[in-house]
Formats: C-alpha cells, sequence, structure tokens
C-alpha cells in the first residue's frame, strides 16, 4: 500500500484559515491525478484541491464544513488500489438503490439518488430530517450531488414547485442566492419555528464575514465624506449605439459603458494622483500604476477584481476582462491574484436599478467612484429645457489626505471626459 496525502493548498499571506465546502468523492472511491476532490473557502477566493496521484480515497480527515489551515491533511489515498479491489468495501451504493425507501433515515452519509447524483452528508442528513427523497431535490453540485444549499431551496420553494428533476442543464438556476424566509411555503423542521413563525439561522459564508470585517474597519478608519456631480451620458451613448456592432465583430467582446468609466477615472487619476494614493501610517503612497477594482456581486458575495495597468489597456481589453471577472465570480474561479491589490474601485450599483448611493471605501484604498443608473430627465442647456440621459456619480474619499479640492475637481474630470469622449482619445 503506497498512501499520498491530500493537504490543504498554501494560503496568501493575510489569510489564516479556510474552511472546507463540499467533498466530491467519499472512502473507497477511484480518483485521477489532478481531479477536484473538494473545494476550499478563504475569505477571498473559492480554491479547488486536486488529487495529488491517482488511486483510491482510504481515509477522509476532515468533513463538510471544517475549519482548516494552510498544509493540513484532508484525506489519504492508497495509489496502489484500484476502484474495483476496494468498491465493496468502499460504500452503499447498490444496496441502497435496493432498499430506497429507506435510505434517507439509515444514511445520512453521501447516498445514490436519481440520475445517479449524490446527496453530500449535510443534504442528506437534512432531506432525512424533512423526509425528502433524492427526486424531490434537484443537484447542482458536480456531477449533480445534492448539496445542503439544495435542500434548502428546495423546502422554501412554493408548494408547486416539485417539478421534474432538474437535469444539469438547469443547475445554473440553483446557484443563485436562497431566499429563506420570504416563500417558505414547505414544512419546516419544528426547531425553526419562533412562536409559529418561520426563522432559520444560516451562518455567514467566509467571504461575506470577511467583507462585512473589512467594510466595518473602513468606516471606522478612513474620513469618509461623498461627493455628487452628474453627467450627460448622450455623447457615450451615441458613440456605442455607433460602433458596438463593428466592435464586437472586430473584438468578440460588447461595447459597454465599463470601459468609458474606466478609462474616465484613470484619466482623472492621473490629473489628481491623490485619488490614487493610499495611507500607510503616517505616510501616503503614491501609487504610479493605475490598478482599478471592479466590484461585482456574485453567489457568495461582494467580489473586487483588479484590472491591472488599466492605463495601458483599451477599451477593448478593459471590456474583455470585467467579461472575464464577470464569468469567473459567476463560477466561483477566482484566483487570490485576481482579487489582490488595488489602487482605486468603481462600483456599478445602477445595474440594479440604484439612483444614488454613498459607497464606502475599500482599503487600503483612499477613493471609490459609484456610478449609478442613467435615466432620462429635464435638464437646462443653453437657456432651454431639454431631455438627456443622465447619471449621478458618487465619489467617496478618506479626507485624511483627499482635500475637498482634489476630490470635487477629480469628479469633475471623469464628468468631463464623459460628456466629450474625445478627450480620453487626446488625453485632455
Amino acid at each position: 500500500m503506497a498512501i499520498v496525502e491530500v493537504v490543504v493548498p498554501q494560503l496568501s499571506e493575510s489569510v489564516a484559515e479556510a474552511t472546507l465546502l463540499n467533498w466530491y468523492k467519499k472512502p473507497g472511491d477511484a480518483v485521477k491525478r489532478d481531479e477536484n476532490l473538494i473545494d476550499v473557502e478563504t475569505d477571498k477566493v473559492v480554491l479547488e484541491v486536486p488529487a495529488p496521484s491517482g488511486g483510491v480515497i482510504v481515509e477522509i480527515l476532515c468533513e463538510d464544513g471544517a475549519t482548516v489551515v494552510a498544509g493540513q491533511v484532508l484525506a489519504k489515498i492508497d495509489t496502489e488500489a484500484s476502484a474495483s479491489a476496494s468498491a465493496p468495501a468502499a460504500a452503499t451504493p447498490a444496496p441502497a438503490a435496493a432498499s430506497a425507501p429507506a435510505a434517507p433515515a439509515s444514511a445520512p452519509a453521501p447516498s445514490a439518488s436519481v440520475d445517479g447524483s449524490v446527496a453530500m452528508p449535510a443534504a442528506a442528513k437534512m432531506m432525512a430530517e424533512n423526509k425528502l427523497s433524492a427526486d424531490q431535490v434537484a443537484g447542482s453540485g458536480k456531477d449533480g450531488r445534492i448539496t445542503k444549499g439544495d435542500v434548502i431551496g428546495t423546502l422554501n420553494a412554493p408548494a408547486a414547485a416539485p417539478a421534474p428533476a432538474a437535469k444539469p442543464a438547469a443547475a445554473p438556476a440553483a446557484a443563485k442566492p436562497v431566499s429563506l424566509l420570504p416563500e417558505v411555503k414547505a414544512p419546516l423542521d419544528p426547531s425553526t419555528l419562533i412562536e409559529g413563525r418561520p426563522e432559520q439561522r444560516v451562518p455567514m459564508s467566509r467571504l461575506r464575514a470577511r467583507v462585512a470585517e473589512r467594510l466595518v474597519q473602513s468606516q471606522q478608519t478612513n474620513a469618509i465624506l461623498t461627493t455628487f456631480n452628474e453627467v450627460n451620458m448622450k455623447p457615450v451613448m451615441d458613440l456605442r449605439n455607433k460602433y458596438k456592432d463593428k466592435f464586437e465583430k472586430e473584438h468578440g467582446a460588447k461595447l459597454g459603458f465599463m470601459g468609458f468609466f474606466v478609462k474616465a477615472a484613470v484619466a482623472a487619476l492621473k490629473k489628481y494622483p491623490v485619488l490614487n494614493a493610499s495611507v500607510d501610517g503616517n505616510d501616503i503612497v503614491y501609487h504610479g500604476y493605475f490598478d482599478i477594482g471592479i466590484a461585482v456581486g456574485s453567489p457568495r458575495g461582494l467580489v473586487v477584481p483588479i484590472i491591472r495597468n488599466a492605463d495601458q489597456m483599451s477599451i477593448a481589453d478593459i471590456e474583455m476582462k470585467i467579461a472575464e471577472f464577470g464569468q469567473k465570480a459567476k463560477d466561483g474561479k477566482l484566483s487570490l491574484d485576481d482579487l489582490t491589490g488595488g489602487t482605486f474601485s468603481i462600483s456599478n450599483g445602477g445595474v440594479f436599478g440604484s439612483m444614488l448611493s454613498t459607497p464606502i471605501i475599500n482599503p487600503p484604498q483612499s477613493a471609490i467612484l459609484g456610478i449609478h443608473a442613467t435615466k432620462e430627465r429635464a435638464v437646462v442647456e443653453n437657456g432651454e429645457i431639454v431631455i438627456r440621459p443622465m447619471n449621478y456619480l458618487a465619489m467617496s474619499y478618506d479626507h485624511r489626505i483627499i482635500d475637498g479640492r482634489e476630490a470635487v475637481l477629480g469628479l469633475v474630470a471623469m464628468k468631463e471626459a464623459l460628456e466629450d469622449p474625445a478627450r480620453l482619445l487626446l488625453e485632455l
């Protein structure tokens, strides 16, 4: 027997520990080299832990939900064993199928279900407690595995929702954040009823807890002030409408508005470098590069991937990078490198319909731009009332190092660049 250990990968310097999410294998299962065994959630990203070698899992040392540190042993693989040799001792898929009605009650461990899907331990336990069979829950995990979130989603779904078992094509819908309270119509565990009313307590994910900690830290350590302005988006919209088809054909990416906002922000940061600076003790650190963070909502919470050297990128490069980040955030594939650093951030609440907000600075940065929904409004131009597509801009800044003059003029510079996009080309 040749045993190889599966260990937690190296975490970044700022990450002390991580949480195990879902095991994709169980003792007795055969694995291939580099096959993903389990997802590990840090306060920044979800990391995959691949099998270091092919063989059969002989022992799992840490279960779902366990808190682990870098280098900790998670499981052991026998590289000389074969799946066929160890299958009878591995687990109970075949026998369980013969006594399917009793399976949920007798096997809180992973068990076989419809279409070959497997319920994870926490999910199987919750299914047993709520008398749910596997064909009533659509699995969104790898290979159709049923996770705890899938079970919660089924319990919270409208009563008429037990539709046909979801196929893999329908899985992305199950990955959306689940609302635990508004539509609770299925019977809940009695322990979740407070004076006859539904209530469920769900722990924060490690990412959300870390984001909450950083936001509170930002509010406590920065002297945050927000300045506002409005921008006429018609010039940018006209330019986009004129060239969007040619742009997509030429670059293979859609021409959105974020590329213009990023370039306008960079132009302003060049004019007023303190907006791109940060505080380090009693020092002000002026950055000679422009790494722009783009706030992105993901199923796990808010993340801010970084567009590095944005001043050296074209609008096409920026649009393609943003699209890449959006897909990676949706799939949970953002890396630590994607989320590390940043000198200035942009938050686009307008995609959700926000009209105005006061964004919170993302430490250790000193300023952040909030953009909002573009709406047609009556404005005065040359003494006449006209209708224009207007967008309110908000920039929060750390008043410890940024004076009102630089903040206001910086936001005005962004406004002027967007209202006359030729400035971006001519660097005016």
